[in-house]
């Protein structure tokens, strides 16, 4: 089966992703499946202004980069995250430090889930879950 990607100019997770140095976002789509792998890291935190200050900080536990998927749903036109549909996945997920090497490490990174993800989509494999009844409208 054939799965079309489509790289986007936006985070795809992270209530804090515009403080973020580095995003990526990539749709993937392969017959009704629609996933979304998303990347950000090197935060730097906001003032009450909202503007950035200081030096990088942890997005998660150990870690200030972390490659996301998510089944997608279609809002308003875009196909995004649906955060409650998380898919998991063997490749490489977080970078734990902020040296030099750091962006590369996390673009590799998520190239890496999206190379998994867009073999085992081509393969027929099912990997969005369905939504949770709790989530239906």
């Amino acid at each position: 089966m054939t799965v079309i990607r489509t790289e986007r100019g936006w985070a795809g997770h992270f209530c804090a992703a515009r403080n973020c140095l580095f995003r990526r976002n990539t749709l993937l789509e392969c017959g009704e499946q629609r996933v979304v792998v998303s990347t950000v890291g090197n935060w730097i935190n906001g003032d009450e202004r909202g503007k950035r200050a200081g030096k990088p900080e942890q997005i998660g536990l150990d870690r200030y980069y972390e490659t996301m998927a998510f089944g997608a749903n279609l809002q308003g036109q875009y196909w995004d995250a649906d955060v409650t549909r998380q898919l998991y996945f063997d490749a490489p997920w977080s970078v734990d430090h902020i040296r030099d090497d750091a962006d590369a490490e996390a673009n590799a990174n998520h190239e890496a889930v999206v190379a998994e993800l867009t073999a085992r989509m081509g393969n027929g494999e099912a990997v969005v879950p369905e939504p949770r009844a709790e989530d239906e409208p």
